[in-house]
């Protein structure tokens, strides 16, 4: 079983990477191979609409978004982690799934599987904070997540979300959170 986990925070060591690495840590330990990528480490172009994936359903564009649609497709398990920026996603999580654009070709337009030649049932989970406890903070974020997930022929298995959670590292004086994380991952891979 393969989880992999996608980053999308721009600070390094923040509440959603620490809830990231229990995710993982969490599948790990019940046996599955666990990568993780950072969208901030790498450079990912936005999404330029020039219709040069409808005949191949492969992106144009060349950079760091190759390698990410290789390990979407590889995956039995995903799992994106973005805190909420005026209650959407990250510019990098954002960026990324405008380019899955050629994956939803691939599905949509050329009828080819967007998850490669996996067979086997994919599942996902998001995971977030907010800074502030807004009514419905996670509510647009969740939309787009689920729309993506669906895409790539995910399951949407569910969710962690904290609102009231801002400064770095505050995730860790949650009562439970980071153990709720730990055992997501490991309900993910069961």
């Amino acid at each position: 079983m393969r989880v992999l986990g996608i980053a999308g925070s721009p600070r390094r060591g923040g509440n959603t990477d620490l809830l990231l690495a229990e995710v993982m840590r969490g599948a790990a330990s019940s046996g599955a191979e666990v990568k993780t990528i950072t969208l901030n480490e790498m450079t990912i172009a936005p999404c330029q609409h020039c219709d040069g994936c409808l005949e191949t359903g492969r992106c144009k564009v060349e950079d760091d978004m190759q390698m990410v649609h290789t390990e979407l497709m590889k995956a039995d398990r995903l799992v994106l982690a973005s805190p909420v920026y005026f209650m959407g996603v990250t510019a990098q999580t954002k960026a990324m799934i405008d380019r899955c654009q050629a994956l939803w070709v691939r599905k949509y337009i050329l009828k080819l599987p967007a998850s490669g030649s996996r067979q086997v049932e994919r599942k996902g989970l998001f995971i977030s904070v907010g800074g502030t406890k807004s009514a419905n903070l996670f509510q647009p974020a969740v939309a787009t997540v689920k729309s993506w997930f669906r895409t790539l022929d995910v399951s949407y298995a569910g969710e962690l979300l904290f609102p009231g959670v801002d400064e770095k590292g505050a995730i860790a004086k949650h009562p439970d959170a980071l153990h709720q994380a730990f055992l997501a991952g490991q309900g993910l891979v069961e």
